[in-house]
């Protein structure tokens, strides 16, 4: 069935680089206006390169939560209705459980919770007249299941997933449908650095995949326009994993 998605406006964080770049690109594809947050400004600039007029670029560190407010209100002056909303960017930390400072947590944190519930808040605002729109969040398998080294990342994550239903039984009354992707082992340029760093980790995550093999972002990607289409008029409140059945695995 063709979406009608010609006319729709997205905005992408962390949209620059992975998982991100595939979903721009997907949405691209599918003639959607797709405004990338990021923070590298050269990679921003790649992405414009890549992708052209139907791309819009904005840097903006969504870490300082104050100007939110004021960024979303441009963009919808400057683009006009926001359809699309993907809070893909998010930081991770590596590090044992009694290591962790406080501020290391909050700073986790403060990027992968709270900056998805200010932006979605600003977003939602100018939604909320249209009675209509489709934010997608990316959380984790470290949300779906216990991984060692990681509990920052691992609180924000779980976070996401609860602020999902949340905000779907919310907010789906008024036409807004929230939903959430969950990507399992996917290669990405930091993912195989990591992996061929620890053969015994990379291993031990495909033994426990049923389809043994890691995923790409355009799977991802394929996800993400799924629920931010019209196909999915039907569906808000859901955590889909995508992870070749990692989270199922034994």
């Amino acid at each position: 069935m063709t979406q009608n998605t010609a006319s729709k406006t997205a905005i992408v964080t962390g949209g620059a680089s992975g998982i991100g770049l595939a979903i721009v690109e997907k949405f691209i594809q599918q003639n959607i206006k797709t405004i990338v947050i990021g923070r590298d400004e050269q990679k921003l600039k790649d992405v414009k390169d890549k992708f052209g007029e139907l791309c819009i670029t904005e840097s903006y560190d969504l870490s300082n939560l104050e100007g939110i407010p004021a960024l979303v209100e441009r963009l919808a002056q400057e683009h006009g209705r926001l359809d699309i909303l993907v809070n893909n960017a998010g930081i991770n930390q590596k590090k044992p459980f009694v290591e962790v400072t406080d501020e290391e947590f909050q700073r986790i944190n403060t990027t992968n919770v709270t900056a998805v519930f200010a932006l979605s808040r600003e977003v939602v605002k100018t939604m909320l007249p249209h009675g209509d729109g489709s934010i997608v969040n990316i959380s984790s398998m470290a949300s779906q299941y216990g991984i060692p080294k990681v509990i920052s990342y691992t609180a924000s994550k779980s976070a996401i997933e609860g602020m999902t239903r949340a905000m779907a039984t919310e907010l789906s009354p008024m036409g807004i449908r929230i939903n959430c992707v969950a990507p399992g082992f996917i290669r990405t340029a930091m993912s195989a650095t990591a992996m061929k760093s620890d053969p015994e980790r990379m291993n031990r995550a495909l033994s426990r995949t049923p389809m043994g093999d890691f995923g790409s972002p355009a799977d991802v990607a394929e996800a993400v326009y799924f629920f931010a289409s019209d196909g999915a008029r039907y569906v808000t409140g859901t955590v889909l994993p995508v992870d070749g059945g990692n989270s199922i695995g034994f």
